[in-house]
């Protein structure tokens, strides 16, 4: 998927981005798209696009931001992503608990 006008450098971000989130467990498809997305907004920050959105020249870098976002807005974290995060942490009785419980347990080991 890289495309004719990204420079040698941006090829080679764009393949690891694009093999970080495959390790991650993310699908092909979606690797690709991040990565892609990860490359156009480099691109525009430093100036090597013809055309760049606001927030892509004035946010903070999306290396350096590096999920400071994520969990982030008023419902914080989904039960989904809290559970997984239980099971990850081996946290008992998790089946059983509710959004607030998991949030709390998670969040306390």
């Amino acid at each position: 998927m890289p495309q004719s006008q990204w420079s040698k450098k941006r090829e080679r971000q764009y393949e690891h981005v694009k093999e970080s989130e495959l390790k991650e467990g993310r699908s092909k498809k979606r690797a690709e798209e991040i990565a892609a997305r990860t490359v156009n907004k480099e691109r525009a920050r430093r100036g090597e696009s013809r055309t760049a959105s606001r927030t892509s020249t004035e946010d903070i870098s999306s290396g350096r931001r590096g999920g400071l976002r994520s969990h982030s807005g008023p419902q914080g974290r989904t039960y989904k992503q809290l559970y997984a995060e239980a099971q990850r942490k081996n946290i008992k009785g998790r089946s059983t608990m509710d959004k607030k419980e998991l949030e709390r347990a998670v969040d306390h080991t």
